[in-house]
């Protein structure tokens, strides 16, 4: 199954979930926000949101500036 993470192809053999492919990218404590083909995922339901193939998935860092 392909996943679209940022732009870059994904391959994962499994049915997969949000968490898992934030955990999976060693990003957890980074990401502050997510989207699945451009809708806004809560962060409690990452856990539970189930991925599919095809899907686009934007992952954000908020980061100050000035």
């Amino acid at each position: 199954m392909q996943i679209i993470i940022n732009g870059e192809t994904r391959e994962y053999t499994s049915q997969i979930t949000l968490e898992y492919i934030i955990n999976d990218l060693g990003i957890i404590d980074k990401v502050m926000a997510a989207a699945v083909n451009m809708e806004v995922v809560k962060k409690d339901n990452w856990s539970i949101h189930t991925l599919k193939d095809g899907d686009k998935v934007e992952l954000l860092d908020f980061v100050g500036g000035g």
